[in-house]
């Protein structure tokens, strides 16, 4: 949920030659000269454990047994979800947050799949912070965040219902978030548990974590793949094909995180450098956040779009097309779909 903080020019330049030499549109479909059809796919970040399903499906061949050539749009300055909307891209890694913000201003995306069944962000603090027992400790203290503007609104949120006031001071990270809180810049933050709780621990500085959930706040699908409703209507059985791909991926990540992790590590060495953290990343979504509690993979829940959208809409966070506040909640029925999924779980 908390990324898109930074930018390298290599990234940018990448995805400008990618985008500008493919002008990938809802045509970006039409059939190659042998028989494949070519499927762009925009990054959220760098590759991550977060892709972990993408990169499988690709390293095993499935997109290419499906008759789909993916092309992989590096993350860049322009976010998926703007890529999508504009129909410069078939596909591209989101978070509910941006989906939601997005479609109720009118964009045309829809959240297709959900990588991340459970919240991957947690309110955290220093390990040693014995001062801080819960997140009505918080009041008063300094928040390090990416100054995304529903930081605040959860944060309050959530110190509020566990018997706080949700007043306390924010500044900026300019660092990952744990070495923030270690350097003394801040009191708590936001990272994600899934990576960089993981980096604190294994840099000696860990983290002492307080799920949203425990404190009220709606499931968020913190990592999910959208597409626009142009590409979809346009092309059901490439959408479906790619998305069965996916599934697969994702499923052999869920049942067998060591060895997709080495599948990831091997498709980016340049950049997934430490791997002792990308296979711990792996156990961890493997084991509670690639599946849902009955066990599938990929699919979406009306109750928490609908949930998520009301605490956006209450905080005042959303707005239509032409910038002005929504004057009610919008209706999130068609801001996802499980339709193109396969069949079969």
């Amino acid at each position: 949920m908390l990324r898109r903080t930074a930018l390298s020019a290599l990234a940018a330049t990448t995805l400008f030659a990618v985008t500008t030499a493919c002008s990938a549109d809802a045509d970006s479909s039409a059939a190659a000269k042998d028989g494949t059809t070519t499927v762009t796919l925009a990054l959220d970040w760098t590759p991550n454990t977060n892709h972990t399903g993408i990169y499988v499906a690709q390293a095993k061949g499935w997109f290419k047994d499906a008759g789909i050539n993916l092309r992989i749009i590096p993350y860049g300055s322009t976010a998926p979800e703007t890529l999508i909307a504009n129909h410069k891209a078939d596909f591209g890694i989101s978070y509910q947050e941006g989906v939601t913000t997005a479609r109720a201003a009118g964009q045309d995306i829809t959240s297709v799949y959900a990588v991340t069944q459970k919240t991957d962000v947690t309110v955290s603090v220093r390990a040693d912070r014995t001062d801080i027992t819960s997140p009505k400790d918080l009041d008063g203290k300094t928040y390090a965040g990416f100054g995304a503007p529903y930081e605040k609104p959860l944060l309050q949120k959530v110190i509020k219902n566990a018997g706080g006031t949700g007043d306390f001071k924010q500044v900026t990270l300019n660092t990952s978030a744990y070495a923030a809180l270690y350097a003394g810049k801040a009191d708590f933050a936001m990272p994600m548990p899934t990576w960089e709780g993981l980096e604190a621990r294994l840099s000696g500085k860990p983290l002492k974590d307080f799920q949203l959930s425990d404190y009220g706040f709606p499931a968020i699908y913190s990592t999910l793949i959208a597409s626009s409703d142009q590409f979809l209507k346009k092309n059901p059985a490439v959408a479906k094909k790619f998305l069965a791909a996916v599934d697969k991926g994702y499923r052999y990540a869920a049942d067998d995180p060591d060895r997709a992790a080495d599948l990831l590590i091997a498709a980016n060495k340049s950049v997934l450098t430490n791997t002792k953290l990308v296979k711990e990343s792996s156990e961890l979504l493997a084991k509670e956040y690639y599946k849902a509690a009955d066990g599938t993979t990929g699919t979406q829940s009306a109750a928490r779009w609908k949930a998520f959208a009301d605490f956006e809409y209450g905080a005042g966070l959303l707005v239509d097309a032409n910038g002005k506040k929504l004057t009610k909640a919008p209706d999130t029925s068609t801001f996802f779909t499980d339709a193109y999924l396969p069949d079969t779980k």
